[in-house]
This record gives C-alpha cells, structure tokens and sequence, in this order.
C-alpha cells in the first residue's frame, strides 16, 4: 500500500452505487475490445470508474481482484488527464488469461478511442518533414560519385 495519499484511489473517485451503474449502462456509450468493454457517461464532475469482473472472467478470486487491481492503478496514474464524467469497465471472459501488461494496455486504448484521454504525444523534437514539403528536400539515399 502507498503512503502517499495522492496515489490513493479515494471513495469518491467510484462508482459504487447500483444505481450509479444502471444510469452507466442505460445511459452511457459503450466501446469494446476483446479484453474489456468500456461504458462511459461525460459529465463535468471529476472522473469516477466502476468495476465488473464477474466469476465467467476467473473462477477464482484472487485473478478477479488482479484484473481490478491493474484497473485501478492505470486510472489513478491517469486521472488528472482523463476527462470528466463516469466510467465502468466491463471485464470479459479473455481479461482471465491476459498478463497485466495487456490488460493495461487494452484500457488506456479504450480511453483513447472513446476521447477521454488525450493521444500520446509521439517522441522527438522535430516535426516529421513530408516528402512534398519544399522547404525541406528530400535525404539522399546514396553518396554521389566524385
């Protein structure tokens, strides 16, 4: 457990309420990969993530509360960035099997398509030149004979 109380993932910061989930999933937009399905509601107040991972995902507790465990932690690194409004993950029947890695892969991709976090900002300093860009002619593949 982290002593730093930022790191945290406070109670408010959840979805808990059935009936929280129920407006989720009657009223949210819904996107999927094979891993893991996302409902969403956007709203002003700060984001707040809801979990289900039933037992068709992992007969045993112990894989449950690690796919639980690897989603909330991404959230946390997340949150400041991530948009306003409720977010429940679905876990599907795949998720039992992935190793973390995939899982928290398939999560923050699923952010990125439904618009509630920003697309990585691609490494380097300089802007890719285009091959038809004339102020910037093209680099020889060869040396010229002299």
């Amino acid at each position: 457990m982290t002593s730093d109380p930022r790191a945290r993932f406070p109670r408010s910061a959840r979805v808990r309420l059935r009936a929280e989930y129920t407006v989720v999933f009657e009223q949210g937009r819904r996107i999927g990969d094979p891993l893991l399905g996302l409902h969403w509601v956007p709203g002003s107040q700060p984001p707040r993530l809801g979990l289900a991972v039933s037992r068709k995902v992992d007969p045993h507790a112990v894989g449950r509360n690690r796919i639980k465990r690897v989603l909330r932690d991404a959230t946390r690194r997340v949150r400041a960035q991530l948009a306003g409004g409720d977010y429940v993950v679905v876990a599907r029947p795949a998720a039992g099997r992935a190793a973390n890695a995939q899982l928290l892969d398939a999560y923050l991709k699923l952010l990125r398509r439904a618009g509630a976090l920003p697309a990585p900002v691609a490494g380097g300093t300089m802007p890719a030149a285009t091959p038809s860009d004339p102020t910037h002619p093209p680099i020889p593949t060869s040396t010229p004979d002299s």
